[in-house]
């Protein structure tokens, strides 16, 4: 993967990045999905913002070598702090990382946001405490996907700041757009982690300590909702 060839997961992040978007993807890594916008004419202008040195180092490579500085500007800073006002930024990406360091992100960077932003994000598993964060925020879930690349499942959710939204514990928990479009790649998905809930609480029943009531009561509920949802 590189600036020329994304890899699948970042082609299906960068399809929901609106034409013309002035882009920040926070936590860039070497920056290849903003340059790689610019490169196709598919963005006006991007930040890549990275908190950590040597991605952040890289990022300016991939930027240098493809003599875009005028374009994507590479930051060096914590999360939503890489965005100014004077960014006009339309769209926020962040991708591969937890979903809730990602809400940890925009929890602490709200002052950074708009609220007309487009947020298109890709969490690394914790899909569920970042579809709350966004329903107590007041963003409404717009696309949802389901991705398998490398042996992992990836999901993707595409949100914008609108008028309230309540989403039920189940939805939260699958996603209320991809509960309701059952694709091939979820079913897929669900019919794997119902055989790991199963097996874990297999493994609970034979643990030689006791298994906290509560965990166990949590992993029930959720294998009978899998259960459920697959018929």
């Amino acid at each position: 993967m590189n600036e020329h060839r994304l890899s699948a997961r970042l082609e299906r992040v960068a399809a929901h990045v609106p034409a013309g978007a002035r882009l920040a993807d926070i936590g860039s890594d070497h920056g290849y999905l903003p340059v790689a916008l610019v490169r196709r004419g598919a963005i006006s202008a991007a930040v890549a913002g990275e908190v950590a040195l040597t991605p952040f180092l890289s990022a300016q490579r991939t930027v240098r070598d493809n003599g875009l500085e005028a374009q994507v500007s590479v930051r060096h800073a914590d999360g939503l702090a890489a965005i100014a006002a004077q960014d006009g930024i339309t769209a926020v990406s962040v991708c591969g990382m937890g979903g809730e360091t990602i809400c940890a992100i925009l929890e602490a960077g709200k002052a950074y946001l708009s609220g007309q932003e487009r947020l298109i994000l890709q969490p690394n598993g914790g899909e569920q405490p970042l579809r709350q964060w966004l329903m107590d925020n007041g963003y409404r879930i717009l696309v949802e996907e389901v991705l398998r690349e490398n042996r992992f499942d990836y999901e993707i959710i595409v949100a914008e700041r609108c008028e309230a939204v309540r989403y039920s514990a189940e939805q939260l928990y699958f996603g209320p757009l991809l509960m309701a479009a059952r694709s091939p790649a979820f079913l897929v998905k669900w019919r794997r982690m119902l055989r790991q809930k199963q097996q874990t609480l297999d493994n609970f029943a034979r643990a030689r300590q006791a298994v906290p009531e509560e965990k166990v009561r949590e992993m029930t509920r959720q294998a009978r909702w899998i259960s459920e949802l697959l018929g």
